[in-house]
């Protein structure tokens, strides 16, 4: 039995909380809102974003940061990227030397120009980094249906350790050395994903939507390989697997805000709509920012942006990424 702590309470950190519950772990979960913290200890539901899926009672749910960071020999960091500089500056002072911090959130710090795991090993060096990514939609896991997902960190004992506690009969890990892939396959796939849901929403098929996808994870991995992660890195479930399934599932909140957005719905009215972060949307810019930085040729990212922030007719992103200029593949 390992004490783990859940920082996040969308729907991705109680899936994983009740999860590690299941596993046998001892789990703490943090809110720093005091009433918002009371009232969901009281109910033990998050309608908002889980609904129907109850919080066991022997999870610990707290507003205190001290007793949070102290609680856990691991830190499972669950929160909208955008949050993420806030709150970790709250929680980082109290950890100890040694303890696992895994990041399970797919999103980049945007200020500076970095990705969440660099942030954490800077904010916090007395301890360890890892990743946890891979094709899980919270819904699912949450009903313990069987999923597959990748730890990377750069040290494969702590990457074994974060395997163990997560592993279950109907949840299998898998490990990796390149921290760098297995973090930006998840984090590049929600843009690709918008993308997709806007093709679904113009009405367009299945024949669109795979040279979509196929097109997207060359461009994810032109930019991860420029970033110093491994090509076959993106051949697996956090590259390809995670992708596919955020690019075609109802529940993908990427997905249905690129629906929206064929549909004629602003940036505004999409967030207001799926009333969750949609992380394709906060991190649009920034992967934009980052391939400029590496020289990546990214055209799917940018006909994205242009669309989430110039106002483009998504049917004119169609046809102008259609008549690019001919090339090999």
């Amino acid at each position: 039995m390992k004490k783990v702590t859940v920082l996040g309470f969308g729907s991705w950190g109680i899936a994983l909380a009740c999860l590690l519950h299941k596993n046998g772990h001892k789990v703490t979960m943090w809110e720093p809102n005091e009433s918002l913290a009371a009232m969901l200890d009281r109910e033990r539901v998050n309608q908002r974003s889980l609904p129907g899926i109850v919080i066991p009672g022997d999870i610990t749910i707290t507003a205190d940061e001290k007793v949070a960071a102290k609680a856990g020999d691991v830190v499972l960091l669950v929160l909208s990227s955008k949050d993420i500089p806030e709150k970790m500056k709250i929680i980082t002072p109290h950890l100890n030397e040694g303890q696992i911090i895994v990041n399970a959130s797919k999103g980049l710090i945007k200020e500076p120009l970095m990705r969440i795991t660099e942030y954490l090993q800077d904010l916090a060096p007395q301890c360890k980094i890892a990743c946890l990514s891979g094709p899980s939609h919270a819904e699912e896991v949450s009903r313990f249906l069987p999923t597959m997902v990748t730890v990377g960190s750069s040290c494969p004992e702590t990457a074994a350790v974060v395997q163990d506690i997560f592993s279950g009969n109907n949840f299998r890990v898998y490990t990796s050395t390149d921290i760098v892939g297995v973090e930006l396959g998840g984090v590049l796939k929600n843009v690709i994903a918008l993308a997709a849901g806007i093709s679904d929403g113009l009405g367009y098929g299945d024949n669109t939507k795979a040279a979509l996808l196929t097109r997207g994870i060359a461009e994810i991995a032109r930019l991860g390989i420029a970033m110093g992660a491994e090509m076959q890195t993106f051949a697996g479930l956090s590259g390809i697997g995670d992708l596919i399934v955020t690019g075609t599932s109802k529940h993908s909140r990427n997905w249905r805000g690129g629906n929206l957005l064929a549909r004629g719905k602003s940036v505004e009215q999409v967030l207001a709509e799926v009333n969750m972060a949609v992380e394709g949307i906060n991190t649009a810019p920034t992967v934009l920012a980052l391939a400029q930085k590496y020289g990546v040729d990214m055209p799917i990212v940018e006909e994205v942006n242009k669309v989430l922030f110039e106002g483009k007719d998504p049917k004119a992103v169609v046809s102008d990424l259609m008549q690019r200029n001919k090339k090999g593949e």
